[in-house]
């Protein structure tokens, strides 16, 4: 097969794009906005032919903007059917066609096709934009300059939409590759901890042996042992056959554990001096849980000492309760806002995606006076329901 027929096809089998919103306060601002511009260009616009006709299709074609993402090609065929239609029967009656000036809202269909609809859609849409517009162009005996013109806006529209839609979809791509990466390097934590717990097994089973002809006792006591590193090893065990990993080498030194926290405070060159407060007790904490909690805060402080503005310190407040632990990090830099989820940087997307992997949750934001906050909490047990 052809390079070009294969990518005629592939953009013919293209899917729909993605969580397309379906209606939005701006879409009932746009429609109030030009219903008004249009009534208004109709009152006092002395040039415009069939002003009554004009005004009906040029207001009553506005609600297709309310389905411009959801149903794009049958929005477009609508719009652009009803406008060729006027243009055709202004052709045949031998009058002008100038439609009103407000109609330009209709430049948001051709790019909401090219970036919510399917690589089907977009190809007949295509084809019937090229056919309403050349009608367009006749029925208003455009001059050359003019149909350049007119081809070069629509072409615009429908290339933004493309553009819009791969902007998108890269970014997709990237947060997905970001959620793998963080699974990656949980699995990777769970593995050493479980190849920890299986190692001291075997030490312990040995030496239980070794000394099984002097002492008589030491068996039982190796055997109690066994059993409560068993114990653990299989409750890691059942956290890591829930989370894909790709085979890569492994060491045999257990994960951070919360208190390795308190090695992430002090002054740094690279930032604010970070202060840390651990509350509860973390003893029985498994691992997962105790390594996600360091990780955590670790992500957090780089990801302050890095953006904060102005920022002298950052807190680290680690609390742990009969069912949870929680973990809070803040900084005292300049007040942010808010920002949109798809514009978080990936760090913050790992974070919440190994938070919500053991059961918790993981939240970010501006602080209620200063900096930035960011807030987990973990089961204890380290499962998800």
């Amino acid at each position: 097969m052809s390079p070009v027929r294969e990518s005629l096809r592939s953009v013919w089998s293209e899917p729909r794009a993605p969580h397309s919103p379906r209606r939005t306060r701006t879409d009932w601002v746009i429609l109030a906005a030009f219903a008004v511009i249009g009534c208004l260009e109709a009152a006092f616009r002395s040039d415009l032919p069939w002003r009554a006709a004009s005004l009906f299709i040029g207001v009553g074609l506005l609600p297709t903007l309310l389905w411009r993402r959801t149903r794009p090609l049958l929005m477009v065929v609508i719009a652009f059917g009803l406008v060729t239609a006027k243009n055709i029967a202004a052709l045949v009656a031998g009058s002008g066609s100038p439609g009103l000036h407000a109609m330009a809202y209709l430049l948001l269909l051709p790019y909401s096709l090219f970036r919510w609809g399917t690589g089907r859609e977009a190809t007949i849409g295509a084809l019937i934009l090229a056919a309403a517009a050349s009608v367009g162009m006749i029925s208003t005996q455009a001059k050359p300059g003019d149909i350049v013109g007119g081809f070069a806006v629509v072409l615009s529209s429908m290339a933004l939409g493309a553009a819009v839609r791969y902007r998108d979809r890269v970014r997709l791509r990237e947060l997905d590759e970001a959620k793998l990466a963080e699974r990656e390097r949980l699995a990777r934590d769970l593995h050493d901890t479980v190849a920890h717990h299986v190692s001291a097994i075997a030490i312990r089973a040995q030496a239980g042996l070794a000394a099984a002809s002097a002492r008589p006792e030491a068996p039982v006591d190796a055997l109690r042992v066994i059993a409560d590193e068993a114990s653990r090893a299989l409750g890691e065990m059942r956290t890591m056959v829930r989370i894909l990993r790709r085979d890569e080498p492994a060491g045999l030194a257990p994960s951070p554990r919360v208190s390795d926290i308190e090695r992430l405070a002090g002054a740094s060159a690279a930032g604010p001096s970070v202060e840390v407060k651990l509350t509860g007790s973390f003893d029985d904490v498994p691992s997962s849980v105790s390594a996600a909690i360091f990780r955590l805060a670790q992500e957090a402080i780089t990801n302050a000492r890095r953006h904060a503005r102005h920022a002298t310190r950052i807190d680290v407040d680690v609390t742990a309760d009969g069912a949870s632990v929680r973990l809070r990090v803040t900084d005292d830099g300049h007040v942010v806002r808010a920002r949109h989820p798809a514009s978080r940087g990936y760090g913050l997307v790992g974070m919440i995606e190994r938070a919500e992997l053991l059961g918790g949750t993981c939240h970010a934001g501006p602080g209620p006076e200063r900096g930035w906050t960011v807030t987990a909490v973990l089961p204890r047990n380290g499962r998800s329901t």
